[in-house]
């Protein structure tokens, strides 16, 4: 194919089509140019010289990628854009070598590309803009290191709107996991940016690159909610690692990433699809090749942003958070500053016990309780009174630590902390010594002032640390609010009748059973005394022995779990958070006190009471070894 072959088909001279090729057309319309152009694009024909130096058209384009995956599918759109349009594109990889981006550089050089798409290695890759600039190819840079005119994939705007799309499904624990690539940082920029116009605080420990231990531990107790993923496979991996961990997509946590068009999933049977923004990245690359096809023809210019409008491909692992979506638990009670002192005997009158250990944590049974059920995976709000001294500071700390909800707490000016001074001996059996402080003032107005926290509530947790009318009040709120209620007598001998007809679950101890009722005999009497008070169910914990469980339809003694015994201080406590968990989860009352003894038995083993609190995937996991049929898929 000649310059007369291409005169002849075009009809035109052989003189117009020399201008043409050569750019030197400025005098001929636009229809006999593209005219020409088509059939020169279509018989590939390429002159065999120059004239007066002037560059001829090689209906070549260069394509400079940084590494073998930089671009994926964005190359499809590329060739496939080139070749629609008469050009052979020529295709070189630097593998984040900056020698070898230096020689393609040279080489494409050498082949008279009409223009190059480029992805530098780094901003210093940009020097060699020299080479192309001399030769007057025109270079069409992309990718972070392509310089202020750079185009770029809206990445940002991807993971701006993958967290919007949580936020708007009122998740506020949203974590961020990144996979190293040209996408992370303007990923990790979107993500930072909506937290912010959101007024959400960024937290530098919900960033994530590898699935590590402070990743587990915020899983575990529930400090996150949601996560989005800058990558497809970073999010099936993580998929595969929640569901090992027995957590349920999206019921306990929802998931959304950024897919790849071409990205194929992989094979997992407990998995349909994760919720996605897919990115068109052949799109992209058509819109680049235009872009720079559109440059060296002289032509306008598309806009000098690639646009994608991004939409959910699916929900299928978006929902709204856990604790919004099942009731919460309240928690009425006393906060304490524990004070543990190890003995090797208990104190007796008329005896000296040296200690041979001491420790301070925030405790109470308030306390303790609502810890324990957050990190059995529940929303929590605990309503109490503390004093304005230091100690109240550590008790917030620690509360917010675990996650649970500290509005209903309010601070008594001139009042200390309540206290606690628990000898623990070395057989596990323990006494405690309480000084009432801030819980002592802890009344009935403190409770209407905060009765908002009610709402959606779907168990009250209440101990007798505090005055009782207090907790009568609490008792009455609840049952407005439709929630039942679970009460731990302790400090006290007896309860009216009108308290103990508005407690759906008593759960006593046996001391505290037979101050409870000391007119009868057995233990079966006493339970039957309460049902007549209007209880109904009361549970009465056995220490080793484990527990008597008596209702209307129902009674019989459930044997405790064999664990070794360390420190008992907090064995109901953990009892009752499993409880009222597992009973808020929909199991039976008699798989949840199975549940609970297990709880209790992983607190008598450890020292300390909040630091001995079992959280949902271990006690669920250990379960799962012992008594398999108990724990629902």
């Amino acid at each position: 194919m000649n310059i007369k072959d291409i005169a002849k088909l075009a009809g035109v001279s052989v003189s117009t089509v020399s201008k043409i090729v050569n750019q030197k057309d400025q005098s001929i319309s636009h229809e006999t140019r593209e005219r020409v152009l088509k059939i020169v694009k279509e018989y590939n024909y390429a002159p065999y010289a120059s004239s007066a130096g002037t560059p001829v058209k090689s209906w070549l384009l260069g394509v400079l990628l940084r590494s073998s995956t930089s671009l994926d599918a964005t190359l499809d759109g590329i060739i496939q854009t080139a070749q629609k349009n008469g050009y052979s594109p020529l295709i070189f990889n630097n593998y984040d070598d900056k020698e070898q981006e230096l020689k393609n550089i040279t080489s494409l050089c050498k082949q008279n590309v009409d223009g190059v798409i480029w992805e530098p290695i780094d901003e210093e890759s940009l020097s060699h803009l020299t080479h192309f600039e001399e030769l007057a190819i025109p270079v069409l840079s992309t990718g972070e290191n392509g310089g202020e005119t750079s185009i770029l994939f809206p990445y940002e705007k991807a993971a701006y709107h993958i967290t919007q799309e949580l936020i708007d499904q009122k998740h506020q624990k949203i974590a961020c996991l990144l996979t190293p690539g040209r996408r992370t940082a303007a990923f990790l920029a979107g993500y930072k940016k909506c937290l912010f116009d959101n007024h959400m605080k960024l937290d530098p420990e919900l960033i994530f690159f590898d699935f590590n231990e402070n990743l587990n531990h915020k899983l575990n107790n529930r400090q996150i909610t949601g996560v989005i993923s800058s990558h497809y496979h970073k999010a099936l991996e993580f998929y595969q690692l929640l569901h090992a961990l027995s957590y349920k997509i999206p019921e306990d946590l929802s998931l959304i990433s950024l897919k790849s068009e071409r990205t194929e999933p992989l094979s997992l049977s407990e998995l349909s699809e994760i919720s996605t923004y897919t990115i068109r990245n052949a799109d992209f690359g058509g819109y680049l090749c235009r872009q720079l096809i559109n440059t060296i023809e002289k032509k306008s210019l598309e806009t000098p942003t690639y646009f994608q409008d991004f939409s959910l491909d699916n929900r299928t692992t978006v929902s709204l958070p856990f604790n919004l979506n099942i009731p919460k638990i309240v928690v009425i009670g006393s906060i304490n500053i524990d004070t543990y002192l190890t003995v090797p005997n208990l104190p007796d009158s008329g005896k000296t016990v040296s200690i041979t250990g001491s420790s301070i944590y925030p405790g109470g049974k308030g306390v303790n309780q609502s810890i324990g059920a957050a990190k059995l995976g529940h929303r929590v709000a605990l309503i109490g009174k503390i004093g304005s001294d230091l100690d109240s500071d550590y008790v917030y700390n620690t509360l917010n630590q675990f996650g649970v909800e500290t509005l209903g707490i309010k601070r008594s000016n001139h009042t200390n902390t309540g206290k606690a001074y628990i000898f623990v001996e070395t057989s596990g059996h323990s006494t405690i010594s309480i000084l009432p402080g801030a819980n002592g003032i802890f009344t009935p107005e403190d409770i209407e002032d905060k009765k908002e926290l009610f709402e959606n509530t779907g168990y009250c947790l209440i101990q007798t640390e505090i005055p009782l009318n207090t907790v009568a009040k609490a008792c009455s709120v609840a049952h407005q609010y439709g929630a039942k209620t679970i009460l731990k007598p302790s400090a006290y001998g007896s309860i009216p009748k009108e308290v103990l007809s508005a407690i759906d679950i008593l759960i006593p101890n046996e001391d505290e059973l037979n101050e409870l009722c000391p007119e009868y005999t057995t233990l079966e009497e006493k339970s039957d005394h309460l049902l007549t008070c209007g209880v109904d169910t009361i549970i009465v914990t056995l220490g080793e022995k484990g527990c008597y469980v008596k209702t209307a339809e129902w009674d019989d003694y459930v044997p405790a779990v064999d664990f070794p015994a360390i420190d008992s201080t907090g064995a109901s406590d953990a009892f009752i958070s499993a409880l009222s968990s597992y009973l808020l989860y929909g199991y039976t009352l008699k798989d949840a006190v199975r549940i609970a003894t297990y709880a209790a038995g992983f607190c008598i083993s450890r020292d300390g009471v909040v630091s001995s609190l079992i959280d949902k995937h271990e006690l669920e996991a250990h379960i799962k070894q012992k008594e398999t049929h108990l724990i629902k898929e």
